[in-house]
């Protein structure tokens, strides 16, 4: 067993992981695929890049490290994670969604317990300074009484991007789920939800316009909207009896007190991580390489949320 890191991948992403990597001084490899992203990757971070794709990688290596991150493209995540379990891999932080289909994850789930291991999905927005400012408040408040949320995508922004097959088509559950997982994490998971869709893109038939409502686990009614064919953007509203916890954008915290009708940004915050690394990535980075993983998301909460995120894009599976 080696105490060296294996980042699998080597675009932004992983370049972003790197970063941290580095700022937390670990010891670790990159593994990547093709030369043109390698030689980006080494230009932009100074790492050699291991090129050949993970297959290689492994067939040339005689240790299975502690600790992997894999950092691929979304259409890469399930077959990369796959194979590292395969290989004996027991810890491994993975990019979100972990997987595009349910038969990805019903398949990953039964290897993860079979081999006894830990797959995290990398939601980084829960590390951000203002989520974890919002949880003191929300704890000192006695809890999220309601809360709502919007995940609108810039169709026309979308549209002409070049991506793998399956990728756009599953746009909600590769890129929205980073609002809506906040959303579920800070006023709890689903109990019951009512959920509408509406209209179609080009690139993702299922549905262009969203909305819903529901009751949490923690006993707060919650609502949502999206509208991928007009204006809007992505945030989160956390309603405790005495403040409106407002993250639009999501990297700061607004509030608005009860009585009031300011909004303002909070400035007790020390946004200097947010600032220096990838918002949230270095203290979710941090964590996972310290097996403190109370506040991840784990691959098996991710698997029984996957039910309701297909019927909240109206996928089929």
């Amino acid at each position: 067993m080696s105490d060296k890191i294996w980042l699998i991948g080597a675009g932004g992403m992983a370049q972003d992981y790197i970063k941290v990597l580095q700022g937390l001084n670990k010891d670790f490899v990159v593994i990547g695929r093709g030369e043109e992203t390698a030689k980006k990757c080494q230009e932009s971070t100074g790492c050699t890049v291991e090129v050949g794709g993970l297959d290689n990688y492994i067939s040339n290596s005689t240790n299975i490290c502690s600790n992997a991150i894999v950092a691929v493209g979304v259409e890469k995540l399930f077959e990369t994670t796959k194979q590292l379990l395969e290989y004996g891999v027991k810890n491994i932080l993975v990019e979100k969604p972990g997987a595009l289909y349910t038969w990805q994850f019903e398949e990953l789930d039964s290897l993860i317990k079979e081999k006894n291991a830990n797959v995290i999905i990398a939601y980084n927005r829960r590390f951000y300074a203002s989520v974890l400012k919002a949880q003191e408040i929300i704890k000192n408040d006695g809890g999220v009484t309601s809360f709502n949320f919007e995940f609108t995508e810039w169709a026309h922004v979308i549209e002409p991007l070049v991506k793998a097959e399956g990728v756009k088509e599953k746009w909600f559950l590769g890129n929205s789920t980073h609002v809506v997982d906040l959303a579920f994490y800070l006023g709890g998971k689903p109990k019951e939800i009512n959920s509408f869709t509406s209209g179609n893109l080009s690139w993702h038939p299922s549905a262009s316009i969203f909305s819903g409502a529901g009751i949490s686990d923690k006993k707060a009614l919650f609502n949502y909207q999206a509208n991928w064919e007009s204006a809007g953007r992505w945030s989160v509203e956390i309603l405790t009896k005495e403040n409106r916890l407002i993250f639009r954008p999501m990297e700061k915290l607004q509030i608005q007190k009860r009585g009031k009708i300011a909004q303002e940004f909070n400035e007790d915050i020390n946004y200097i991580l947010d600032e220096e690394y990838k918002p949230g990535l270095y203290i979710q980075t941090e964590k996972f390489l310290e097996n403190d993983l109370e506040n991840m998301c784990s691959f098996e909460e991710q698997f029984k949320m996957i039910e309701i995120y297909n019927k909240i894009a109206n996928y089929e599976r």
